[in-house]
């Protein structure tokens, strides 16, 4: 009989202690939390900026968290990991970031695209002088293997990408 307790007492243990294997964070903006992590999944809750969250797991681009009562995925660029607030944020975040002796208990993103989310690039467009603008920075072979030089860097042959061919007309994207 006490041998079946000890694994439930474990068990229970784990449960108790897991918040204080949460790593401190702050929301960065008003946000929602979702069940699972996906903008598409059900909302349980959320969270206002300024708000303190504790940060449980990270996957992908989303953290689950704990705020007030409510447990739930949202966005990692949403959170600022660590204490502090919003208004600690400084250049020794960005350094300590970037370095190994950053603390290993925050969170941070490398990639992203911010500001931007699903509603937004679910209505872009093509915008052929957006298109135009990128092409006229297009640099010669010959003006990259002298900045390459100038700036003590050894040079690369890369194979060129392919020229972009004509839309065909099943493109999932319509005719944008």
């Amino acid at each position: 009989m006490k041998t079946s307790l000890i694994p439930a007492a474990a068990l229970l243990l784990c449960v108790a202690s897991a918040t204080a294997w949460a790593a401190p964070g702050t929301a960065l903006r008003n946000e929602k939390l979702y069940s699972q992590p996906s903008s598409s999944a059900k909302v349980v809750g959320s969270v206002a900026k300024g708000a303190s969250v504790n940060i449980l797991a990270k996957q992908g681009g989303w953290l689950r968290v704990t705020s007030g009562k409510t447990t739930g995925w949202i966005r990692l660029l949403s959170v600022r990991a660590g204490a502090g607030g919003l208004g600690k944020a400084g250049v020794g975040d960005v350094v300590g970031a970037a370095t190994t002796r950053s603390d290993p208990s925050r969170v941070v993103a490398v990639a992203g695209l911010r500001g931007l989310n699903d509603e937004d690039l679910k209505q872009a467009k093509f915008n052929a002088d957006e298109l135009a603008r990128l092409d006229a920075l297009n640099v010669t072979a010959a003006q990259a293997r002298s900045f390459a030089r100038q700036s003590g860097l050894v040079a690369v042959n890369v194979a060129e990408l392919p020229k972009p061919q004509p839309e065909q007309s099943s493109s999932p994207w319509g005719n944008n």
